[in-house]
């Protein structure tokens, strides 16, 4: 597989991830945000999770901890390729790696200790500072794998 000549990368690098929540942040932009975690959802044992699952359908929504980076980008090639900029809020998952599988699994809320990171971040502080109005707009966030 060949990679993006910028970044010398492969397109899709098959990295397990969460989609949990997306929104229009405005009429030019797109708000997209992802849990990755540290390990391969395979590694985790599968018991743990089962137990965490059958927690969550008794009403249990437990904690997971991720270290995060807001990043606002737009098409290099321009409006014509696509006119929308994005908003990617991605979260490293450090702690709560069967929560989420198990969230995924059931389709039950889990929550997330975001420790956002404005340093390694393609946005600024302004930007940051719409997230919890975005993230309020809608209560349709989902865990999916």
């Amino acid at each position: 597989m060949g990679g993006v000549q910028f970044w010398g990368l492969p397109q899709y690098p098959h990295t397990p991830c969460y989609r949990t929540f997306e929104t229009l942040v405005d009429a030019n932009a797109h708000l997209y945000e992802f849990v990755v975690p540290m390990v391969p959802p395979t590694w985790n044992e599968k018991k743990r999770v089962e137990e965490y699952v059958a927690l969550m359908e008794k009403g249990t929504v437990p904690t997971a901890v991720a270290i995060s980076t807001l990043d606002v980008c737009q098409s290099a090639l321009g409006p014509a390729d696509d006119p929308a900029a994005h908003w990617g809020l991605t979260h490293f998952l450090l702690d709560g790696h069967h929560k989420l599988e198990a969230a995924a699994t059931a389709r039950r809320p889990v929550r997330l200790l975001s420790l956002l990171t404005l340093g390694e971040s393609l946005a600024g502080a302004e930007d940051a500072a719409r997230l919890p109005a975005l993230r309020a707009q809608s209560h349709s966030a989902r865990a999916t794998g």
